[in-house]
């Protein structure tokens, strides 16, 4: 690690030739703020705690997330830890990616649909930012990609792909029901009456992964490893669990899902979608939330979709608001903002061939793809 590019790089002055304003710096001098950049060490207890007392912390900015990426897809990280006066004042994790079509790519984080930068200030926050775009130099980065919630408020280029859904629960259940509108509470309840059952074990991991590949192939995409499920699990012991739905003693639903403060985030779900069984989905995070809201978790956090898709009105339907999510970059080469996006026509076209596959060829085609489409 001491040859890192990162390793004790010292802040200087705003980046004025990335147009990024700091209030701070403005108002009391660049000079009034000596902030040091960092690499985390091999000890991650600060950095988790810092993660965990931060609002705009996620379980993605975690160091067991770093333990997953490193042990499925093998990529190498560049934990940022930026100080002031030796005290910690922002992290950002990132990882080095490389595409399908070549080209190298800072990303924070792959695999997840957060990340970024988490800072206690803006000057924090621009150091970090800096410091980032340095690594990205060093190793020959095209660009360097953060998945934040919020604004950094650094005038950085932002793409707007996405949005996020997410609200209050509370732990009562007849108010969590009736925050649901009234035809998608019907479908969770009609889910009971047609004999579907809900439990929670680990035993069922690889059932929801089988499950879970052959819905993202019906989708066009293509399926992670097997090994990436069981690394979240392991490296988020009890912070995360499975959930499944059965019918008739057979499992047609599961989700896997992270826990992360009083926050809960169903991540990795998918059913059979069999003709004769109807609101499989709304019954499985129905019994997802009631058993999250009886744990005493306060958030239900649906994730990520693209406007228009069928998983963004899915989430309508219940209730929730779309808040979009402001991925920025730091652009190194040239300056036009990558286009990865499922909807460009490129991936459309290879989609719809996907689709048609037989699911013995894209399971084992997948988990070679996704390690270049993070």
């Amino acid at each position: 690690m001491g040859r890192d590019p990162a390793r004790r790089l010292a802040a200087g002055p705003p980046s004025r030739a990335l147009g990024w304003q700091d209030g701070r710096a403005d108002r009391e001098g660049a000079s009034s703020v000596s902030l040091e950049i960092d690499l985390l060490g091999t000890d991650p207890i600060e950095w988790d705690i810092f993660v965990r007392t931060s609002d705009e912390g996620t379980p993605f900015h975690l160091t067991a997330w770093k333990r997953v990426i490193e042990r499925t897809f093998g990529l190498r990280a560049h934990y940022l830890m930026a100080r002031e006066q030796g005290r910690l004042k922002g992290i950002l994790p990132l990882f080095e990616v490389r595409g399908l079509l070549g080209g190298r790519a800072l990303i924070s984080v792959p695999y997840a649909v957060y990340g970024g930068i988490c800072a206690t200030s803006q000057a924090a926050r621009r150091a970090l930012a800096d410091a980032a775009a340095a690594v990205g130099r060093t190793i020959g980065a095209r660009y360097v990609e953060l998945r934040q919630r919020r604004d950094l408020g650094l005038g950085l280029p932002t793409k707007a792909l996405y949005v996020t859904f997410a609200r209050a629960i509370s732990k009562n259940e007849e108010e969590n029901a009736q925050a649901i509108p009234r035809k998608q509470r019907r479908m969770t309840r009609q889910g009971a009456k047609n004999g579907l059952s809900a439990a929670i074990g680990r035993i069922h991991l690889d059932q929801v992964y089988d499950i879970y590949a052959r819905s993202v192939r019906n989708l066009g995409s293509p399926v992670f490893p097997r090994r990436l499920f069981h690394a979240v699990y392991e490296a988020f012991e009890k912070d995360c669990q499975i959930l499944v739905v059965r019918h008739d003693g057979r499992i047609v639903a599961g989700v896997v899902t992270l826990f992360h403060e009083d926050q809960v985030l169903p991540y990795y779900g998918a059913d059979l979608r069999e003709p004769n069984l109807h609101g499989v989905a709304d019954f499985m995070y129905w019994e997802l939330m009631c058993h999250a809201a009886r744990s005493g978790y306060r958030a239900f956090d649906f994730g990520r979709s693209r406007e228009g898709t069928g998983p963004y009105h899915f989430k309508r339907h219940w209730g929730f608001e779309p808040v979009p999510l402001p991925y920025q970059y730091i652009l190194l080469r040239g300056r036009a903002l990558p286009d990865l996006s499922p909807s460009n026509p490129l991936f459309q076209r290879a989609a719809a061939i996907w689709k048609q596959l037989p699911l013995g060829v894209t399971n084992r085609l997948g988990p070679l793809l996704t390690r270049y489409l993070p």
